[in-house]
């Protein structure tokens, strides 16, 4: 049982969220939107949440000219990316210092996490922002929503919606390093249903994954196709039944092992096949009191990885979730949500289940204050019962000041690679294996000025987590040997100075260390991010970009600080016709996210957008 520590005192909260199409807003037009964050499950908007929740809209991801996910989700705060190498390389997602294995994501609300690495993390690498309206990150500890491999974080892909009439648009791009980009998409409904198809090819001979500098000269290139497919089928006015489905295929040429800095040229590449789909039934009782949704969900993924064209690794994996969920409103200031799933993971001939029961409360004691409580009870086939809880509460103080603070509490199993893999002597794999927890609170305020045109918001954040799983060559297997305590503070600042100009910018402090007091590996203690926009004509929008990412440790050395300038423009040629370019490390900074991987140099990308 985990309901075991004092839950805070000091839960007074109300969300700071990072809503990235802040820079075209004022402060009062930002807080009256009804923004709903799915991940929530409760039917909560932004501002009753009491999360601290970031919000990448399809605006920013747009303006800025973003063709990956990965390239968008770093602008949030505390959030850091680890890639190593850049078009198709693997990159890592971490929350608040977390591990990036310990980061849930979803796509549309259905676990998307990788079942045959190492650790369960998910690769962003090669995940398309063509089909994506926005993304969701909730940080800290989510495992009373979501259960296990909530422990850190939750990031949530949200799919763009059907449009009612026939619609769609074909886009071209290309640029440096051979890289070009091709994607269509169509959408139309009417009384009996609705549907949206887009696909989108992407593909770059690349750099060489390996530092050029260091003697690698061999360019790694990048191929990938996705296909989403979104619909619904209205079943006349008591039920509708929505189906997604998104896959993507990718070859990505990668290096191989080096004894100097880790990596060095080699000829390899891994084709991935990842997809995932669900269907859910909505219909409402009681009067349309009682809402239901009945989901069934399946995320697969295969992988072979070639040496000099010769197969040399494959896998497999799995996740199959069935989940029934309801919501009710007790009264008009009281709502009710609860629910029962059940999910099986399989990696090759090794599977797992866990079912999971949750309730999520929300009450409006009085009108400027939200009160949210929840709980969740999961049993694993291996490791038992756990039980955690959450609380969350959102105060607007006045018109301007929102204030904002969360406790809650996380665990996650041992992965089923982790609970079977031994090598270097060992018999067996480790059976004493325990799942990993964690203790999280947040605390912080926002505030509105110059009229609602400026903003500045600052977060102060805790987490501690126990049991962490590493591998250990000593035992030849995985063990459960180090204590993490992260700290840090989230601070935010927007200003409208005019209908032309905007700044958006954050800055991250994130210390987080083992338990000898150590900072742990490939996690910069400070991270910053500043958007300036200029719209000189109501045609065309420009957008500078900076990026920094302090110092941070690597196994062969250390990764120095780096700061990297990115600039986007666009110009509406007609209501219809759109152009657009992106140039990326504007000042040619030579730097690396990981040590011993390349980045690319001063680049540039050029296209155009037609829409019906």
């Amino acid at each position: 049982m985990m309901l075991k520590k004092q839950i805070p005192l000091c839960l007074l909260s109300l969300l700071l969220t990072h809503h990235t199409a802040f820079a075209a807003e004022t402060i009062e037009e930002a807080v009256d939107e009804e923004i709903v964050v799915t991940a929530l499950r409760l039917d909560t908007t932004a501002q009753q949440s009491g999360a601290s929740i970031s919000i990448i809209d399809e605006a920013l991801i747009r303006e800025r000219g973003y063709n990956f996910v990965s390239d968008a989700i770093v602008s949030a705060t505390g959030v850091t990316l680890n890639q190593n190498g850049p078009f198709g390389g693997v990159a890592s997602v971490r929350i608040r210092g977390a591990s990036s294995m310990q980061t849930l994501v979803l796509i549309d609300g259905v676990p998307a996490n990788d079942t045959t690495s190492p650790g369960g993390g998910f690769d962003f690498g090669a995940v398309d922002t063509l089909d994506v309206q926005s993304i969701e990150i909730l940080k800290g500890p989510q495992s009373t929503l979501w259960g296990s491999d909530a422990i850190g974080g939750v990031v949530n892909i949200v799919s763009k919606p059907v449009a009612d009439e026939l619609a769609g648009n074909v886009s071209a791009s290309g640029g440096s390093f051979g890289s070009r980009r091709l994607s269509v998409s169509a959408s139309g409904g009417g009384d009996a249903g609705d549907i949206r198809v887009s696909y989108a090819d992407v593909a770059s001979d690349g750099i060489s994954k390996a530092e050029e500098a260091d003697g690698n000269t061999e360019t790694d290139g990048f191929d990938s196709q996705t296909l989403a497919i979104k619909g619904g089928l209205n079943l006349g006015d008591v039920a509708r039944l929505d189906v997604n489905f998104r896959n993507t295929e990718a070859a990505t040429e990668f290096d191989g092992f080096g004894v100097a800095t880790g990596v060095e040229d080699a000829d390899q590449r891994s084709d991935t096949s990842q997809a995932s789909a669900q269907a859910a039934l909505s219909f409402n009782l009681l009067g349309d009191r009682l809402e239901n949704t009945l989901t069934l969900g399946n995320t697969r993924i295969d992988r072979e990885n070639f040496t000099a064209s010769v197969s040399s690794f494959s896998a497999e994996g799995e996740r199959t979730l069935l989940r029934y969920q309801g919501a009710v409103a007790i009264a008009d200031n009281q709502r009710l949500s609860f629910g029962y799933e059940t999910e099986k993971s399989e990696s090759g001939s090794a599977e797992n289940t866990i079912d999971g029961t949750f309730a999520l409360y929300r009450i409006n004691p009085i009108e400027d204050l939200t009160v949210s409580l929840g709980m969740r009870r999961d049993d694993h086939d291996i490791f038992g019962v756990e039980t955690v809880g959450r609380v969350a509460v959102a105060w607007q103080v006045t018109e301007t000041t929102l204030i904002h603070s969360s406790w809650g509490e996380g665990f996650k199993a041992p992965t089923l690679f982790q609970t079977t893999f031994f090598c270097c002597g060992a018999v067996a794999a480790n059976t004493n294996l325990q799942p990993e927890y964690s203790d999280a609170f947040d605390l912080g305020v926002n505030v509105g000025f110059a009229s609602g045109a400026g903003r500045v918001g600052i977060t102060y954040f805790k987490q501690d987590t126990e049991n962490l799983i590493d591998f250990s060559f000593a035992i030849g297997g995985y063990e459960n040997i180090a204590v993490v305590n992260a700290r840090g503070v989230e601070l935010e600042f927007g200003m409208d100075f005019s209908d032309a100009w905007s700044l958006a910018t954050n800055l991250s402090y994130i210390n987080s260390e083992d338990g000898a007091g150590n900072q742990l590996t490939r996690l910069p203690k400070k991270t910053a991010d500043m958007s300036l926009a200029w719209r000189p004509l109501a045609q065309v929008t420009t957008n500078v970009v900076v990026i920094y990412n302090d110092e941070e440790t690597d196994s062969f050395g250390t990764v120095d600080s780096w700061t990297r300038v990115d600039l986007s423009a666009s110009y509406q040629v007609q209501d219809n016709i759109e152009l657009f370019a992106r140039v990326e490390n504007l000042l040619d900074e030579d730097y690396q996210q990981i040590f011993g991987y390349g980045t690319p140099e001063l680049s540039g990308y050029v296209g155009a957008r037609y829409q019906f």
